[in-house]
C-alpha cells in the first residue's frame, strides 16, 4: 500500500539519540506513513529500507551542526517539497527536544510539531516537580515530596546540587541544575508542541506519564522502549550486537571471547561494569572502582572507554588504565578497552548485576533482560533514572547512600556489589519486571502510537 502522508523525525547527534529515532521511524513507517529521518550524521548501512533520510549540513569544527546552516538546509528542503505538487502531504514533525529550535522552521510550512524525548518520563517529571516545589532553595539533609508523584520519589538536596561544576581536569560529568526560579531547560524547547513522546512505556513509568499530562495540559505518551527488533525477538537467546549495530570503535575483546568468558562462570555470578561513552567517574574515582573490583570475590566484566576520566578527551586519549589489575584478578575479571557487546553481556545468563551510570538506553536494556543495578549516576537524567530503578521499581541499590555529595569510594562500591549480588528479593523483582515488560514491543506503546496518530490526524483536518 502506498503511503499517503509523511512524518518527519528530526534527531540530534550521538548514538543515544540516533538509534531510538531510527526505531521510532520503523514503528511509524509500519503504519503506512512515509517516514523521513532528518539528521546530521551518517546512518548505519543496515538502515531500514522503508525509511528515507535527509542529511543536513554538518559543521567540520565540532560534533554539532551549526544552527544557521542547518536551518537553511532544512528550510530549503521543506520549501522544495512544498512546491512539488506530487509530494506527499506532511502529517507532522517529531523533533528530538534537543533540536527544538527547528520547530520554527516546520511552523513556517504549517507542519504540527511533536517533541520527542529519547529518555524516560521520570526524569522530566522529577525536573518539573523539583521546579514547582522550589527545590533549588533546599538545605543539606532536606527532602521534599512532589504532589502527584509516587511518595518514594522525593527530591533531595544532593539531587539539585549534584556536581554543579567540576574542577578543571577532573573529568566526568559537568553541568548543574537550573538556577533558582528557572524552569527545566527542556521546557522552552518543547513550547508550542501539540504533544510529547517519551522513549518509555506504561509498565515502567505510568505515574510519571500521567503527571506530565496533567501538569503540561497536552497529550504525553510512552512509545518505547525503542530497542532493536532483534532485542524483542531474542526471548531467552543471546543477543549478538554485531548483527544489530555496527561499531566503528575498536575493542581488545571479540564477542566470541566475551561469550567464552561468560560461559565459564556460574549463572548470575558476574557483575557487568560500564558507563556511557561520554560520561563516567572522575580520574580520582576510577582507582576506587579498580580497588573495589580487586577486593571483591565476584567475577566481573569492566568496560573502560577511551579517554575515561579525562575532561574533554579526543580519540587519541587513552584515559584511565587500571595498571596491574588484570594480573591480580586473573580469569575472575575481563577488562575490555573500548567497545563492548552490551546486549550480549546483559542477555547472558551468567550476568547477575550491572554497575551502571543509568543512562536511559542502558537502563531499559538491562531491565528488559532482568538484570538488577548498582546505580552510579553522574549527571542529568541519570540521577532520576537511578531513583526510578532503586526507589520506585526496586531493582537495585545506589553506590552512595543518603543525601551526600561525597566522592564514591572503594568501600561504597564493594559494599554495594555485595548487597546487590546477595539480595534475592532484588533479583526476584528484576526477573518479575522482565516478565511484566514482556518479550515484545509493549502493547501499551503500540496503542500510544495509534492514539497519537489519530490525535494528529484530527489536528490537521
Amino acid at each position: 500500500m502506498t503511503a499517503v502522508e509523511e512524518v518527519f523525525v528530526v534527531t540530534s547527534s550521538g548514538s543515544g539519540h540516533l538509534f531510538p529515532c531510527i526505531e521510532l521511524c520503523k514503528h511509524i513507517s509500519s503504519r503506512n506513513y512515509k517516514t523521513t529521518l532528518i539528521l546530521s550524521s551518517a546512518v548505519p548501512s543496515s538502515f531500514h529500507p522503508l525509511l528515507s533520510t535527509f542529511e543536513i549540513h554538518h559543521s567540520s569544527a565540532g560534533d554539532h551542526p551549526t544552527q544557521p546552516q542547518t536551518g537553511l538546509d532544512l528550510e530549503t528542503h521543506l520549501a522544495t517539497r512544498s512546491n512539488d505538487k506530487d509530494s506527499i502531504r506532511p502529517l507532522c514533525a517529531i523533533i528530538d527536544f534537543q533540536m527544538g529550535w527547528t520547530k520554527h522552521i516546520f511552523w513556517k510550512f504549517n507542519v504540527p510539531v511533536i517533541s520527542f524525548f529519547t529518555f524516560g518520563a521520570c526524569a522530566a517529571a522529577m525536573e518539573w516537580g523539583a521546579w514547582k516545589c522550589e527545590a533549588s532553595n533546599m538545605v543539606s539533609g532536606e527532602v521534599r515530596t512532589i504532589p502527584g508523584l509516587p511518595e518514594e520519589m522525593v527530591v533531595t538536596y544532593s539531587d539539585c546540587k549534584r556536581r554543579p561544576k567540576r574542577p578543571s581536569g577532573t573529568g566526568g560529568g559537568g553541568g548543574g541544575p537550573p538556577k533558582p526560579g528557572d524552569k527545566p531547560p527542556w521546557v522552552p524547547l518543547v513550547e508550542g508542541s501539540v504533544g510529547l513522546l517519551f522513549n518509555t512505556c506504561d509498565d515502567l513509568e505510568r505515574p510519571f506519564i500521567n503527571y506530565l499530562t496533567n501538569e503540561l495540559g497536552m497529550p504525553v505518551c510512552g512509545v518505547g522502549p525503542l530497542l532493536p527488533e532483534q532485542y524483542w525477538q531474542s526471548h531467552d537467546l543471546l543477543i549478538h550486537d554485531r548483527l544489530i549495530r555496527q561499531s566503528k570503535n575498536h575493542s581488545n575483546c571479540s564477542e566470541d571471547e566475551v561469550i567464552q568468558w561468560l560461559d565459564s562462570k556460574p549463572r548470575g555470578s558476574a557483575i557487568y561494569v560500564a558507563f556511557g561513552s561520554q560520561l563516567g567517574p572522575t580520574m580520582e574515582e576510577y582507582p576506587q572502582l579498580a580497588g573495589a573490583l580487586e577486593d571483591s570475590i565476584r567475577p566481573f566484566i569492566w568496560v573502560i572507554q577511551s579517554g575515561s576520566g579525562l575532561p574533554n578527551p579526543n580519540e587519541s586519549d587513552q584515559g584511565y588504565v587500571p595498571h596491574g589489575l588484570q594480573a591480580k584478578v586473573g580469569d575472575r575479571g575481563l577488562i575490555i578497552r573500548g567497545w563492548a557487546p552490551q546486549l550480549l553481556i546483559l542477555s547472558h545468563p551468567s550476568t547477575g548485576g550491572f554497575l551502571s551510570h543509568c543512562g536511559w538506553n542502558s537502563t531499559v536494556e538491562a531491565i528488559g533482560q532482568g538484570v538488577p543495578f548498582l546505580a552510579w549516576p553522574i549527571r542529568g537524567d541519570q540521577i532520576y533514572n537511578a531513583k526510578l530503578v532503586v526507589n520506585y521499581l526496586k531493582v537495585g541499590y545506589m553506590t552512595l547512600h543518603g543525601d551526600t555529595l561525597e566522592m564514591v569510594k572503594r568501600e561504597d562500591i564493594g559494599q554495594g556489589i555485595e548487597k546487590l549480588m546477595c539480595d534475592e528479593e532484588v533479583h526476584k523483582g528484576a526477573a518479575e519486571l522482565r516478565i511484566k515488560l514482556g518479550r515484545s514491543f509493549p502493547p501499551s506503546s503500540e496503542a500510544s502510537l495509534d492514539v497519537f496518530r489519530d490525535f494528529i490526524i484530527q489536528k490537521t483536518i
